[in-house]
């Protein structure tokens, strides 16, 4: 095979999971309905919950606002570790030793609940035991990865300090987390789905909850006008669609990151490797149905918005995968999108004190899979009113004075330098100028817009202005989306709401299009 054939890209992102399974489908909602639970999002989070309490005998309705299973769960690594890169010394410096070992015992917690789903019910997802590695090739990072190491013996952690590994990577240090997981998780979700509707669980695909609204009851009111009346909601769509005051776009910031799917040319050893510098460079193997081993290859993090070429993050990673280990073939590559929050430990539990039974989960940091089954646990508990001895960590109205001050100025003072550079940004290129399959900022009668061209030469232009608090979207050449770098919203090429906090579409531009270049 000829060198540019085997390392070609895909030309669009499509996860290896949802190439690897086939998902149920379930109609949008069509009326009115009341149930004792109402979850919004079809992810790891609300499905999991969903599970827990049909198993309890409530009425749960789960509504997604596009495909189950195809957010930021159908993206992920889906590595299920407590190893969540270099934390528990910088949590003991912030939260305590005691605190610390708490985010550990539920994350602990979280990966013994899906490993024994799987080995009671025999789920066929591909789970298989592995060592957890951060590893590093910097000086700055030696003395963090002795940190790390120590605050595994304070906190009782299986572990060990290593200076080698099984694959060709350059190497100063690296601290190893024993006995963790990894595994596919749509097919193991699959399994929770199938379980949650024969217990009577209902699933409502394309619809959308818009609001929330509370007289004698609590009444999520959905975008195509109907009304689902409940005793308790949970916010599992990744950022929450209801704010209730709580003001989380101002705590969390939103971050990329990308995922290639290679067939290697040498073997790979087995393990879940992550480096501890930037770039960042994550890597575990899945088996395919032909008794393949593929390894997926990670990284290339920013904030969102904030890189103007995300097709080379591709690349790169490409690029390192045929260094390390060669490439047969790129399979698959997809990115994925990470709300982190002030002080790095997710908001999981009722999403104000003064807004009663309405919870969220959100902010675990690209950690997803122990941390969204924790919040699915927490909040599961507190529906049933049971004891969790988890939950006054993650109770999202906390504020840790070090590092949250800190974290929530730079934070917000950044998106206020994005804010007014993106208005004050002089664009000359014109929608006619742009080539197929080519996107950005542009400009009609004076306007800063937003164009595309598709592959087939049509132009679509929108209004670049994000429909959450005004910021300048910039482009997805990668992903071939409008990103917003202030709050992480993100929009398709033709306007329409991909990510939130935004819950309205971009406005579309009807523009005269003459084509003044090649196509």
């Amino acid at each position: 095979m000829e060198e540019a054939t085997r390392l070609r890209l895909p030309d669009f992102p499509e996860p290896y999971w949802w190439t690897s399974v086939k998902l149920p489908a379930f109609k949008p909602l069509n009326k009115d309905i009341k149930v004792d639970v109402a979850i919004a999002g079809g992810g790891m989070t609300g499905i999991t919950a969903g599970y827990l309490l049909v198993q309890a005998g409530l009425k749960v309705a789960i509504l997604e606002s596009g495909k189950i299973l195809n957010g930021t769960t159908g993206h992920t690594t889906a590595k299920i570790t407590q190893q969540h890169a270099l934390i528990y010394d910088e949590l003991i410096s912030h939260i305590g030793q005691e605190g610390a070992k708490l985010y550990y015992e539920a994350n602990l917690k979280a990966m013994n609940f899906i490993t024994d789903m799987i080995n009671k019910n025999d789920i066929k997802c591909g789970l298989t035991q592995e060592d957890a590695i951060v590893y590093t090739n910097s000086d700055k990072y030696i003395n963090k990865i002795s940190k790390e190491y120590e605050a595994y013996q304070k906190l009782g952690i299986e572990g060990a300090y290593i200076e080698d590994l099984p694959i060709p990577v350059d190497l100063k240090a690296a601290v190893v987390m024993k006995n963790q997981y990894q595994f596919h998780p749509l097919k193991y979700l699959n399994h929770l789905v199938d379980d949650f509707v024969n217990k009577g669980g209902m699933i409502f695909e394309e619809t959308t909850a818009k609001d929330i609204e509370k007289d004698n009851s609590l009444r999520i009111r959905t975008k195509n006008g109907h009304a689902v009346d409940c005793k308790h909601i949970i916010c599992s769509s990744h950022y929450p669609f209801f704010d209730g005051y709580g003001h989380y776009y101002a705590r969390m910031h939103a971050e990329r990151s990308y995922i290639v799917a290679i067939k290697p040319r040498s073997h790979f050893p087995g393990g879940m490797y992550i480096n501890a510098e930037d770039p960042t460079r994550s890597l575990r193997f899945v088996e395919n149905g032909n008794g393949e081993r593929l390894v997926l290859v990670a990284g290339e993090n920013h904030k969102t918005g904030k890189d103007s070429n995300t097709h080379a993050n591709y690349e790169a990673l490409r690029d390192f995968g045929e260094k390390i280990f060669g490439i047969e073939k790129v399979l698959n590559m997809w990115s994925a999108q990470d709300l982190t929050t002030i002080d790095k430990i997710p908001y999981i539990g009722e999403i104000t004190n003064e807004k009663k039974n309405i919870y969220i989960a959100t902010g675990y940091r690209k950690w997803g899979m122990t941390n969204s089954t924790s919040a699915a646990l927490i909040i599961a508990d507190a529906i049933l009113e049971k004891e969790n001895p988890f939950a006054y960590l993650f109770k999202p109205t906390r504020f840790i004075a070090d590092p949250s001050i800190k974290n929530f100025i730079i934070q917000n003072t950044d998106v206020g330098i994005e804010f007014v550079s993106g208005k004050l940004s002089i664009i000359t290129k014109e929608p006619k100028n742009l080539r197929k399959d080519e996107g950005g900022v542009v400009t009609v009668n004076g306007r800063k817009a937003g164009g595309y061209r598709d592959s087939e030469g049509h132009l679509h232009v929108v209004d670049s202005t994000c429909t959450h608090l005004g910021c300048e979207v910039k482009w997805n050449s990668g992903d071939r989306t409008w990103d917003c770098p202030c709050h992480g919203s993100r929009f398709s090429f033709d306007g329409e709401v991909v990510e939130g906090p935004a819950m309205k579409a971009l406005e579309k531009i009807e523009v005269e299009d003459k084509i003044l270049i090649e196509k």
